[in-house]
Order: C-alpha cells, then structure tokens, then sequence
C-alpha cells in the first residue's frame, strides 16, 4: 500500500500553512513537508522567478506534477500551495484524504502578510485581488477539505488544536 498523508493543509496564501503544517506534523510525530518547497528545490529559484520567468500556467504544471508526487509518496503532514485547488485532477486526488482548509478574511490577511511580499498575484491591488482570488477559490477549498479551521484571531497552536480535534486525531 502506498504511504498517504495523514493530513493535507490548503488555504490562501499567508494563513499559516507551513506553521500549523510544521506544528501539526510535531504533535503527531511525523515529518512536515510543503509543495511549494519541493517546487522551489527542483527548479532552484523561488516561486516569484517562476512566476515572471515562464508564467503562470508553467508553474501551475510544475505544482500539479509536486502535489501528485507527494501525495503519492509522504506520508507526513503535507501543504499544498494556495493555488494547488485550482487544477480539477489534484482536486480528484484530494478525494478521500484527510484535507484540512485554514481559512481567514482579508483584514486578518492584511496583518499577516500585508499583503506585500513576494506574492506575485498579489501585485496591483493587493486587498482587492485577495478578495478575488478567494472568491474563486473558497469554493474549492470547501470542495476538498474534511474540515475547515478558521484561523483569524487564533495563534498557531490553538489553529493546530482545533484541527487535531476536528480530524479526531491523536497525538504521538
């Protein structure tokens, strides 16, 4: 049987998910890992030089090819980019996992990120484009997820409980 995930993290960019992702996989004795990251190793630039260099679609096929491999493969906690949601086959792929969707609204995205750096879709107007981008992919995160953690006004740890108790898990 091949490993699985025990937990799968989505959410906008800027909710917490490489924190709660790293204290979640501590809780439960298992190792962290972020497709972003694995993108970023592969190609040896960041996301943004991906994004200016070769565009969008080419690093929306790099991440779906980084997700599919991970699911496939770790059986840790595992974060997905903010956009990973988009691509309908990596929804399919969600199916049957433990998904957990971090959510917050814009002013808690304001604090968190300032909605500044190194974000690349986020260049123009930052709180007006958040405000889309959510809208298209909220719905998405609610198709995929087993449970929604609403993050605003929570530290990491108590965003980390809440999802612990929500997937009925327990800790190493």
């Amino acid at each position: 049987m091949s490993p699985v995930p025990v937990v799968v993290l989505v959410g906008p960019m800027g909710v917490g998910k490489s924190t709660v992702g790293q204290l979640l996989a501590d809780r439960l004795g298992v190792v962290y890992r972020d497709t972003d990251d694995d993108i970023v190793a592969a190609e040896g630039r960041t996301i943004a030089e991906i994004f200016v260099d070769e565009g969008e679609p080419a690093f929306r096929a790099l991440e779906k090819r980084a997700v599919g491999l991970a699911l496939a493969e770790h059986d840790g906690v595992l974060a997905l980019g903010g956009g990973a949601i988009l691509d309908e086959d990596t929804r399919a792929l969600l199916a049957g996992h433990r998904v957990v969707y971090l959510s917050m609204d814009v002013e808690e995205a304001v604090k968190r990120t300032g909605l500044n750096v190194a974000r690349p879709l986020l260049t123009v107007n930052p709180r007006k484009q958040w405000r889309e981008l959510m809208d298209a992919r909220r719905h998405l995160y609610e198709e995929v997820a087993t449970a929604v953690v609403a993050t605003d006004g929570r530290t990491p740890e108590e965003v980390t409980q809440v999802a612990l108790d929500a997937l009925e898990l327990k800790e190493a």
